[in-house]
């Protein structure tokens, strides 16, 4: 029986060989591929739920807890839009071979630069299932082979879906290894799998920020990051409060415990008296806990005092740091000392701070007048997302089609040759 190294060593292997075949594949068999994988999930939906169900089992018996089995359970309605999401991706442009403007040199040469696929991408992901899908079906759009690593406790779901885009790529005419999902849970197939530096081009990894450290710890293989989203919204002097108001509520409130919820409340001095009571009245009826500097207590007095702590954590939850600050300046330094290059928004009349805040603030994606939420692939009209990278090589911010390619220069002459 081979071992785990020797398993995803061939796996790897496997993988470079189908990229190759996927690289110079054209749009038709790919999309044929997607739309019968979006047919497939709704025709074996019982036997998904059924493997389904044995993780949710173990789980209950592991003690996960009730959110982490939501987000692992397969229902209808999750299989549907999971089908529904393959044929979005299957309706996107493809974006290999595509070229970009031309430039012509003195000389005559015609230089653009072409996007071609990345080759062979390994992602590491927990909990949800749903995930392998949606990594499959981004990474064979963009002519790329995929190595997927889901958590241990959706194994037999991630092996019931492998089993199933299996299948619509054979009777697509396209090799299965272009897809592939690491058959064991034992944590040394990870390390293995962070060794293959020869046969994998990149590592995206999925999850907590102890997952990634560790990911970026033991990886031979360049990682695209996505450490947390500790992200920040900015009320500015003089802003709409009405409309302050309610960006900040959706931006905590709406989901708390995704990576581009707000984390921390950052409030200019001249609007405190006026925005923050009510703003913590509001959050309170939400069941939202405020941890707030000095300034902060005084004027909402059921907040409990922040701590040094607070100000760089990513909470997941309904709880949320609130500091009163004394101008733009003060703002843009308390994110770059505790953001993490997620999303950051600023709520302003002031056009000239808004400028300012969108140049200066180093983030992934900075909003004006608008929610944190809005960071997600689906809504800024990518179509779709493999996750949103903090890094800025090769990608910043959420990680489309476009994302999983590269570009390579194409140049044409008409017999030009290089002088001393």
């Amino acid at each position: 029986m081979a071992s785990i190294d020797e398993t995803i060593k061939e796996m790897a292997r496997a993988a470079r060989r189908a990229g190759r075949i996927m690289g110079r594949c054209p749009s038709a068999p790919k999309d044929r591929a997607l739309l019968t994988l979006a047919d497939l999930i709704l025709a074996e939906a019982g036997t998904l739920k059924a493997a389904n169900r044995e993780d949710i089992a173990a789980a209950r018996q592991r003690g996960l807890s009730a959110p982490m089995i939501d987000r692992l359970t397969l229902t209808d309605a999750t299989l549907t839009a999971m089908a529904r999401g393959v044929r979005e991706v299957a309706g996107l442009a493809d974006p290999v071979g595509s070229l970009g403007p031309a430039r012509v040199r003195p000389n005559g040469l015609q230089i653009a630069r072409m996007r071609i696929p990345l080759g062979v991408i390994g992602i590491i992901y927990e909990s949800r299932p749903n995930v392998t899908v949606d990594a499959a079906a981004l990474c064979l759009k963009a002519g790329n082979a995929v190595i997927l690593r889901g958590g241990s406790e959706a194994l037999a779901s991630n092996r019931a879906l492998a089993e199933v885009v299996g299948r619509a790529l054979a009777q697509s005419g396209l090799p299965q290894a272009a897809v592939q999902v690491v058959p064991v849970a034992d944590r040394a197939a990870v390390t293995a799998l962070l060794q293959q530096e020869e046969d994998v081009d990149l590592i995206i990894p999925r999850g907590g920020e102890e997952l990634i450290r560790f990911v970026v710890a033991h990886s031979r293989i360049p990682v695209l990051k996505h450490y947390k989203g500790v992200c920040h919204v900015y009320v500015d002097e003089g802003a709409d409060l009405a409309m302050a108001e309610a960006v900040c509520f959706n931006a905590k409130v709406q989901r708390p415990g995704v990576c581009n919820a707000m984390e921390t409340l950052l409030v200019h001095r001249a609007e405190a008296d006026r925005f923050l009571p009510a703003m913590g009245a509001r959050f309170a009826a939400a069941g939202v806990e405020l941890r707030g500097c000095p300034e902060t207590l005084q004027r909402v007095p059921a907040a409990v005092p922040a701590r040094e702590a607070d100000w760089p954590a990513e909470y997941l939850e309904l709880i949320l740091a609130v500091r009163v600050v004394g101008s733009l300046d003060e703002a843009i330094e308390h994110i770059a000392a505790h953001g993490s290059s997620h999303t950051e928004a600023i709520v302003t009349r002031d056009y000239g701070r808004a400028r300012r805040f969108v140049r200066e603030v180093d983030s992934s994606v900075v909003l004006v007048n608008a929610s944190t939420r809005f960071n997600d692939g689906g809504q800024l009209g990518l179509g779709a997302e493999i996750g949103i990278s903090t890094s800025k090589l090769h990608a910043f911010g959420p990680m489309g089609l476009e994302e999983l390619t590269t570009t390579k220069f194409v140049v044409y002459g008409d017999g030009q040759t290089r002088e001393p």
